[in-house]
């Protein structure tokens, strides 16, 4: 059984609490938030007047439901790029994206920011959007600010780090 790190704790929270809602829809239930189906209930009114009027009060309540954090709305890109920050950390298995979008992060590329050496000895890489990894094996990798580094995932849920073009060595997530 693996265990969380203790900062991951509260992320692993929150978005247990954000994927209530689509236990729902995982379970082949894939109606709407009430506040959009009012929207999507007011395309079949006949009379103008009637129809817009519904319009109005449905967008209301759903703006007020955005505001107020109860509905949140993203697309495809913002869902590809929190699935991309997400990358290498151990969640738990949940349906947050929604059931459509089957794919999958497996691996990413960026640009080392900033490193550390860990009480090991063995190289941290901060990255450029802030994520934090460690060089558990390998040869040394002599990384630079400034390199760039391709992490993919391997065999059994370890992941790989290809620094500068260089042969890979095994990395994991760290915590941010």
């Amino acid at each position: 059984m693996s265990r969380l790190p203790l900062a991951a704790a509260p992320l692993a929270t929150a978005l247990a609490l954000l994927a209530a809602p689509l236990s729902a829809a995982d379970k082949g239930d894939s109606a709407p938030p009430p506040v959009f189906q009012a929207v999507l209930d007011c395309k079949g009114i006949a009379d103008p007047t009637a129809r817009l009027a519904c319009y109005d009060k449905a967008v209301g309540a759903m703006d007020a439901a955005r505001a107020a954090k109860d509905l949140v709305v993203a697309d495809r890109a913002t869902m590809r790029e929190a699935k991309r920050g997400l990358f290498g950390l151990s969640l738990p298995k949940l349906k947050l994206f929604g059931s459509g979008d089957n794919e999958d992060v497996t691996e990413i590329e960026s640009t080392i920011a900033a490193i550390r050496s860990a009480g090991d000895g063995n190289p941290v890489f901060v990255l450029a959007d802030g994520a934090r990894w460690k060089q558990t094996e390998g040869r040394d990798t002599f990384p630079k600010v400034g390199h760039t580094i391709r992490i993919r995932k391997g065999a059994m849920g370890s992941y790989l780090a290809n620094i500068n073009g260089k042969a890979a060595v095994r990395v994991v997530r760290l915590a941010n």
